[in-house]
């Protein structure tokens, strides 16, 4: 964000290094991710069998051997999305520079003019951090993000808290939907990956044909919030740059019924993800909670 409301980056010992690593070019942050993969492996077997878990259920049609080939790139895309965000948040704009093709930015102006705000509905893509800082770069102005909040570590909230505001735009936390009507109500964008399993208010509807947990209180929140309503999605090519879309959901049919809205979202990201699908969160336990009667997803 370079309007002249952004608040300064953080300053410090620990900043500067993370910016200086941010602004190393991708092709070595392609090298590092390679030999973290690698390094890793045995402090990231947990989370490696979540993944493996999830994709199992997801590409029902993969032997053994495709599902061990898709784990392996996903890996490596895991830990480049590590030095992805910390480009987001830490990067100067010149390193970032003609890196991104955005498709919707007239549609987000025209909101603006009208005064009005944008839910940037979203889920766990790898790059979600990084497409809000192209279209804060694009629009020379702020755009807001739901956010976990690191209570239990204030400095690194500190840290990170910072970086996103002065780069990206003011955040929210995940539990504050008074914050979250706020922004939207003042005309603000706000960027929200609501495909957790939030353990409370949610709806069972198909995720890659398996009944996940998902947050059915966005309708109201867009109604309380007065709201446009909006899909971001963003993917890495092979060539290294990244293709940021804003469009229409199709979805404000479906406000008085959060289930068929929430199906539809999860149709919305089943698509994203599937364009590029090294490039979503798969270590993330999406199907924790199960319908009743239903045993343990994860092993």
């Amino acid at each position: 964000m370079t309007g002249p409301t952004a608040p300064a980056p953080p300053a410090g010992p620990v900043a500067r290094v993370l910016s200086g690593i941010a602004a190393w070019p991708p092709s070595l942050h392609r090298r590092l991710a390679a030999f973290l993969d690698v390094a890793s492996r045995p402090l990231m077997a947990r989370r490696w069998r979540v993944a493996d878990r999830n994709l199992e259920a997801c590409f029902p049609g993969d032997d053994v051997e495709a599902r061990a080939a898709r784990l392996a790139v996903h890996r490596r895309s895991l830990w480049r999305a590590v030095f992805e965000l910390l480009r987001a948040w830490f990067a100067p704009s010149s390193a970032l520079q003609g890196d991104a093709d955005i498709e919707g930015l007239d549609d987000l102006r025209a909101a603006e003019a009208a005064g009005e705000g944008v839910l940037l509905l979203t889920g766990h893509l790898m790059h979600t951090e990084l497409a809000t800082r192209f279209l804060a770069e694009a629009l020379d102005a702020p755009v807001g993000g739901v956010v976990r909040r690191y209570d239990r570590h204030p400095r690194l909230e500190r840290l990170l808290d910072g970086a996103r505001r002065a780069r990206l735009g003011p955040t929210v936390g995940k539990f504050d939907t008074r914050g979250m009507v706020r922004h939207l109500r003042a005309g603000g964008r706000l960027v929200y990956s609501a495909d957790q399993d939030f353990c409370r208010g949610h709806v069972f509807v198909p995720f890659f044909g398996v009944p996940a947990a998902t947050f059915g209180g966005i309708p109201q929140l867009l109604r309380a919030g007065r709201a446009r309503l909006r899909f971001l999605s963003m993917a890495r090519g092979p060539d290294g740059r990244y293709r940021v879309r804003v469009r229409p959901t199709g979805l404000e049919a479906h406000l008085d019924d959060p289930e068929a809205f929430a199906r539809g979202y999860m149709a919305l990201l089943e698509d994203a993800v599937r364009e590029a699908p090294d490039q979503y969160l798969w270590v993330h336990r999406r199907f924790k909670t199960r319908p009743p009667g239903e045993g343990r997803f994860y092993r």
